[in-house]
C-alpha cells in the first residue's frame, strides 16, 4: 500500500470515526430528550384526568368515594396534549376492568397496571412502551387512590420515530460529506507530500544505480520532506567533496611517489650495469637507495595516516593539553638533540589525544628540518592554542594559507627531504577537532606555525 493511499485512508478512518461518535451522541441525546418530552406531557396529563376523577374534596375532606355518573363522559373522547398529539385514554377498575375509554381499541392492562390500580395513594406512575394497533405507544397508568383504580394515558411514538429517522439520515449525509472532504484533502496533502518523497526516492536511486555525485535534490518547503531533501543535498555534496579529496590524494600521491621511485630505479640500473663499481661509488649509491627508500617510506605511512585519519577508533576525552604536548616534546628532543622548550598552562580541551600528538610531533619535526641555526625551539601551549616557533628561513605572508595543502612545498622547502604532507596531516587532524590551522612569519626571523582548539566538543 502506497504512503498516499495510507495517509487517505487514515483521515477518512479518524474523521468517519469522529463524525459517527458525534452523530451517535446526538442521536442518543435526542432520543433521550424525546422520551423525556413524551413521559411529562403524559405525567400532565395523567394528573389532569386524576383530578377530574377525584373531584372535588367532600366535607370530610376526602375525594373519590365512588365513581362519579359523569366518569364514563371524560373517556369517551380522545384527548389532546399542548403539542396537538392524540391520546388515548380510559380508566380501569382495581380489578383491571375497564370502566371507561375513548372509542378506540382499549389499552393493554398488565400485572403492573393493577399495582398501581391497587394503590391507596393518588399519583402512583408506572411507565411502558406498548403497541396499540400495531403502533408503538408509551403508557402511563397513574392511581387514582384508596384503591379505587387508575388512569391510563398512551401517546404514539410514530412522531418521535419519524424525528429520529431524519435526524439518523442527516447524520449519515454528514458522515458521507465529511469522508468525501476528507479523502479529498487527505488525497491532496498526501500528494504533495508523496510526490516530493518519490523525487527524492528517484534521486536516492539514480545516485545508487550510477553512482554519480552530481545529480540535483529537488528541494522545497520547510516541513520534514524539504529538510530531508536539504539534508540530502548537504550529504551529496560532503561525498563530493570526500571524493574529489580522494581523487586529488591518489593524484597528488602517485605524482609524488615518481620522483623516489625514479631514483631508486635509476640506481638500481646502475647497479645492475656496473658490477665491478668500486666500493665508494657503491657505497654512494646503496646510502642513496637507502636515502629515497626511507623518503618513499616517509611518504606511503604519511598518504596512509591521512587517508584514514577520520577512522581512527579512539575516542575523545577530557585532558590537559599540557599533558599531550610535553611527551611530544620530550620525544622530539631525544630524536633530533635539539632543545625544544615547552611553555604551557592548564587549559583543558576534548580531543582525539593520537591525533593532537601526531599533529604536535609533525610541527616540531617540521620547525627542527627547516630550523638549521641549531638554536632552541619554542612550543607554546595557551588558551587551547598551541603554537611552535623556530628561526628558520621564515614564511611568505602569501603562502600562509596554501602551506596545509596536500604535498604543496614552497620554496624554501623544495631543496629539502619532505613529502608535503605533515603540515596537511596537522590541519586534517585540527579541523576535526572545530579548530583553525596558522602559520605566520616570526618577529627576527622564522616561522610560527599552530593551530587553535575551541571548547566545543569533537566533530564526528
Amino acid at each position: 500500500m502506497s504512503l498516499r493511499l495510507k495517509i487517505v485512508l487514515a483521515l477518512v478512518v479518524l474523521s468517519v470515526a469522529t463524525t459517527g461518535a458525534i452523530g451517535l451522541f446526538a442521536l442518543r441525546s435526542t432520543a433521550q430528550g424525546v422520551r423525556t418530552e413524551v413521559d411529562r406531557s403524559l405525567s400532565d396529563t395523567g394528573d389532569e384526568l386524576v383530578r377530574r376523577v377525584a373531584g372535588p374534596p367532600d366535607r370530610d375532606g376526602e375525594r373519590f368515594r365512588q365513581p362519579r355518573p359523569r366518569l364514563p363522559g371524560l373517556f369517551t373522547r380522545s384527548l389532546d396534549d399542548r403539542t396537538g398529539e392524540v391520546l388515548r385514554v380510559q380508566y380501569v377498575g382495581p380489578a383491571g376492568r375497564v370502566l371507561a375509554a375513548t372509542d378506540r381499541a382499549p389499552l393493554p392492562v398488565a400485572a403492573t397496571d393493577l399495582t398501581v390500580a391497587g394503590a391507596g395513594a393518588p399519583g402512583v406512575r408506572s411507565f411502558r412502551d406498548v403497541t396499540v394497533d400495531g403502533v408503538p405507544h408509551r403508557l402511563l397508568t397513574e392511581s387514582v387512590g384508596r384503591s379505587a383504580g387508575a388512569v391510563q394515558v398512551a401517546r404514539s411514538l410514530e412522531e418521535g420515530a419519524r424525528l429520529l429517522a431524519s435526524l439518523r439520515n442527516r447524520v449519515l449525509l454528514a458522515v458521507l460529506a465529511v469522508v468525501a472532504l476528507a479523502a479529498g484533502a487527505g488525497w491532496f496533502v498526501a500528494a504533495g507530500l508523496t510526490d516530493r518523497l518519490r523525487r527524492l526516492t528517484g534521486v536516492a536511486e539514480e545516485v545508487a544505480g550510477t553512482g554519480r555525485l552530481d545529480v540535483e535534490v529537488p528541494v522545497g518547503g520547510a516541513d520534514e520532506a524539504g529538510r530531508l531533501g536539504v539534508a540530502l543535498n548537504e550529504m551529496l555534496a560532503t561525498l563530493r567533496r570526500a571524493e574529489d579529496d580522494q581523487q586529488r590524494l591518489v593524484q597528488d600521491a602517485g605524482h609524488e611517489l615518481k620522483t623516489p621511485l625514479t631514483s631508486l630505479r635509476a640506481n638500481v640500473a646502475v647497479l645492475a650495469r656496473h658490477p665491478d663499481l668500486g666500493p665508494e661509488e657503491r657505497e654512494r649509491l646503496v646510502a642513496d637507495l637507502e636515502s629515497e627508500t626511507r623518503e618513499l617510506t616517509h611518504l606511503v605511512d604519511e598518504v596512509v595516516m591521512l587517508a584514514n585519519g577520520r577512522r581512527n577508533d579512539e575516542g575523545p576525552v577530557e585532558v590537559v593539553l599540557r599533558d599531550v604536548v610535553a611527551p611530544v616534546v620530550e620525544r622530539a628532543r631525544r630524536r633530533t638533540g635539539r632543545d625544544v622548550h615547552l611553555d604551557a598552562d592548564d587549559t583543558v580541551r576534548t580531543v582525539e589525544v593520537a591525533g593532537i600528538e601526531r599533529a604536535v610531533s609533525n610541527l616540531v619535526d617540521n620547525a627542527a628540518k627547516f630550523d638549521d641555526t641549531g638554536g632552541p625551539i619554542e612550543v607554546h601551549v595557551v588558551a587551547g592554542r598551541v603554537e611552535v616557533l623556530d628561526r628558520g628561513p621564515g614564511i611568505d605572508p602569501a603562502e600562509g594559507d596554501r602551506l596545509f595543502d596536500r604535498f604543496y612545498r614552497s620554496e624554501q622547502a623544495r631543496s629539502r627531504p619532505g613529502s608535503g604532507l605533515g603540515l596537511a596531516i596537522v590541519a586534517d587532524v585540527v579541523r576535526r577537532h572545530g579548530g583553525t590551522v596558522f602559520a605566520r612569519p616570526r618577529d627576527g626571523g622564522g616561522a610560527v606555525v599552530g593551530f587553535d582548539l575551541p571548547p566545543a566538543r569533537l566533530s564526528e
